[in-house]
C-alpha cells in the first residue's frame, strides 16, 4: 500500500471549494482512497500515471486500423499491484476523445440489488472534479433498477480507483458512474443502452481472481479472458470467482454482442508480477472493444425513446387494457398520462410491438413492422390487438391483467439484407441484434431480437423462423427467401 500524504489530498479539495461557483461538500463525491490505492498529492499522482502510461506504450498487441473505440475493461486495485495494466488506457484513450465516460464497477461494499448511483452533482480526485451527466439523476427515476448511494455510504473503490486514470488521459468528460449488484443483467442492459451514443465510452472497472497461487490464477484467469473475448457473459456468471466485476462485465458483454463490438487484450498481469508475492495472488487485465459505430442505425423515430418515454409506452399499454375492462386511472394518474403523452414525439411515425406475458411464459405478441402509425397509436392498437387478436391465445380476461407482463418494442424500418449464399446469411445475422423478417410468396414471419435469447443459434433461429411463415424449417437454405432486418428497443414494465 502506498503511504498516506494527507496534505495532498487536503490542498487539492480547499482548492476546489474556494473556487468560483464550487458545489458544496454535500453534492460531490469526495475521494475516500487517495493516499492509500493511489497517491493523494495531484503532482505525485500525474507523475506516476504518466510513468505508467509510457511504460505501455511501448507493449504489443498490434490494434486495429483506424480503430473506433467503444468501450474499455480496466483493473482497480492499488496503484502498485494494478497500474501498469490500468496504465494500458493510454494506448486507445487521448484528450477531449469522449464527452461522456459510463463507468460501470462492482459493488465491495453496500450490497446493492441490481445498480446504484450517486445522487450528487461530482465526483472529486486529487487531479479534480468530474460533473456528472444529467443522464446519471435520469436513471433514479427507474427505482426499480436503480437506488441512490449517498456520498456518506459511498466508500466503493471500484469506480474511484481507475477515475485518475481517465482523467489523465480524456483530460474532461461527464462521467455516469453506475455501482452494480446482483442485477438483471437484460434489464440494466437496455436501461443503459440507450445512453450510448458516438460520444460515449463504456468503462467497467474488474478485477479478475482473487487469492490464488501464481500458476492456479493464471489458468483460471485465461479461462476468463477468454470468455471475455468470445462474448460468453454466462461463463462469467456462472463463475463468480472469476472476476469480481462479473455482474458490471455481463452487461458490457451483452452489449458489445448486440452492437458488434470488437474485444482486444491490450495486457494481462497478477499481483504476483507488479508488487505482491506469488503465493496469493490478484488477476488484473486490460481490454478494450472496438466497432464501427456504438449502435446499429436507429431512424431518428426510435432515437428519441428515452427510458422514462419508455415507461410512458407501456403504462398506455397497460391504460388501453384497464380501459376495456371498464377500469379507469384516477384523476391524477390520467392528468400525468395526457401531459406526458403530449410530447411531440409520441406522434413520430414507428413500428411498434406489445408483449404480454404471464409468469414469464408468451401470452400474447402484435405488431406494426411499418412506420405507419403515430407511436401511441401504435402501442394503444397493438395492446388491444395482443390482448384480444393473437390466434395463439384465447382472449384476456380481467382477472389476468393484473397478473401479466407488458412490454412494448419501438422499431427501426426495416431493411433489406442482401447475402450470397445460406453460409453468407448466418454470417450477416447479428444475434441479439437485429429482429429479423423473412418473406417467400404469400408467405412471411418475424421474430422480435429478443427471441434470440431463447434462441441463440442462428440455424436454429432461421428454422423456427420458418416454421413460424408456414414454411419448411429448412426453407432458408434454399435460396429463395428474401430476408429483412430491423433493431429495437424494447421497455419492460416497472412495477
Amino acid at each position: 500500500m502506498i503511504p498516506k500524504p494527507i496534505t495532498g489530498v487536503v490542498l487539492a479539495l480547499m482548492l476546489t471549494l474556494l473556487a468560483g461557483g464550487a458545489l458544496s461538500a454535500d453534492r460531490v463525491r469526495l475521494p475516500v482512497h487517495a493516499g492509500s490505492f493511489y497517491p493523494a498529492d495531484p503532482r505525485a499522482l500525474g507523475e506516476l500515471i504518466d510513468q505508467l502510461g509510457q511504460s505501455a506504450r511501448r507493449a504489443q498487441p498490434d490494434l486495429p486500423e483506424k480503430p473506433s473505440l467503444r468501450a474499455l475493461i480496466l483493473p482497480h486495485a492499488g496503484y502498485p499491484y494494478s497500474g501498469p495494466t490500468a496504465a494500458h488506457a493510454a494506448r486507445v484513450l487521448s484528450e477531449h476523445q469522449f464527452k461522456t465516460v459510463l463507468l460501470m464497477g462492482p459493488d465491495h461494499v453496500v450490497g446493492v440489488r441490481n445498480a446504484a448511483v450517486s445522487p450528487v452533482q461530482a465526483f472529486q480526485t486529487p487531479l479534480g472534479q468530474i460533473a456528472l451527466h444529467p443522464a446519471a439523476a435520469d436513471l433514479l427515476k427507474q427505482s426499480e433498477l436503480f437506488t441512490p448511494l449517498p456520498p456518506a455510504d459511498d466508500r466503493e473503490h471500484s469506480l474511484e480507483v481507475v477515475l485518475p486514470f481517465l482523467q489523465a488521459y480524456l483530460k474532461s468528460f461527464q462521467l455516469i458512474p453506475v455501482v452494480v449488484g446482483r442485477a438483471q443483467v437484460d434489464r440494466l442492459c437496455a436501461a443503459l443502452q440507450p445512453l450510448i451514443d458516438s460520444q460515449t465510452l463504456v468503462v467497467v472497472s474488474s478485477d479478475l481472481s482473487h487469492f490464488l497461487p501464481y500458476a492456479e490464477a493464471q489458468v483460471r484467469d485465461r479461462r476468463t479472458i477468454e470468455a471475455i473475448l468470445a462474448h460468453d457473459h454466462r461463463a462469467l456468471l456462472h463463475d463468480p470467482r472469476a472476476a469480481c466485476g462479473s455482474q458490471p462485465l455481463a452487461v458490457l458483454l451483452t452489449m458489445a454482442e448486440r452492437f458488434g463490438w470488437r474485444p482486444v487484450l491490450l495486457n494481462y498481469l497478477n499481483s504476483g508480477d507488479t508488487a505482491g508475492d506469488r503465493s496469493r495472488v490478484v488477476g488484473y487485465a486490460a481490454i478494450a472493444f472496438f466497432g464501427e459505430s456504438p449502435i446499429p442505425a436507429m431512424t431518428q423515430s426510435s432515437q428519441f425513446v428515452t427510458p422514462e418515454k419508455g415507461q410512458v409506452l407501456v403504462k398506455l399499454a397497460r391504460s388501453t387494457l384497464m380501459e376495456k375492462f371498464g377500469l379507469t386511472l384516477t384523476p391524477a394518474e390520467a392528468e400525468r398520462m395526457r401531459s406526458a403523452l403530449s410530447d411531440a414525439s409520441f406522434q413520430a411515425r414507428c413500428g411498434t410491438f406489445v408483449t404480454l406475458k404471464h409468469q414469464g411464459r408468451l401470452r400474447g405478441c402484435i405488431g406494426s413492422l411499418s412506420a405507419s402509425d403515430p407511436l401511441a397509436e401504435g402501442v394503444r392498437r397493438n395492446a388491444i390487438h395482443a390482448a384480444f387478436h393473437d390466434p395463439r391465445f384465447s382472449p384476456l380476461t380481467e382477472t389476468e391483467l393484473g397478473q401479466i407482463e407488458i412490454e412494448v418494442s419501438v422499431l427501426t424500418e426495416p431493411q433489406p439484407l442482401s447475402f450470397s449464399d445460406p453460409e453468407d446469411l448466418l454470417r450477416k445475422l447479428r444475434p441479439n441484434v437485429d429482429g429479423v423478417i423473412i418473406r417467400q410468396d404469400y408467405a412471411s414471419a418475424t421474430f422480435l431480437p429478443q427471441v434470440w435469447d431463447q434462441l441463440p443459434k442462428k440455424e436454429d433461429f432461421l428454422g423456427q423462423l420458418c416454421l413460424k411463415a408456414g414454411l419448411p424449417r429448412d426453407a432458408w437454405k434454399r435460396g429463395r427467401l428474401e430476408v429483412s432486418t430491423y433493431q429495437v428497443q424494447y421497455f419492460e414494465e416497472v412495477k
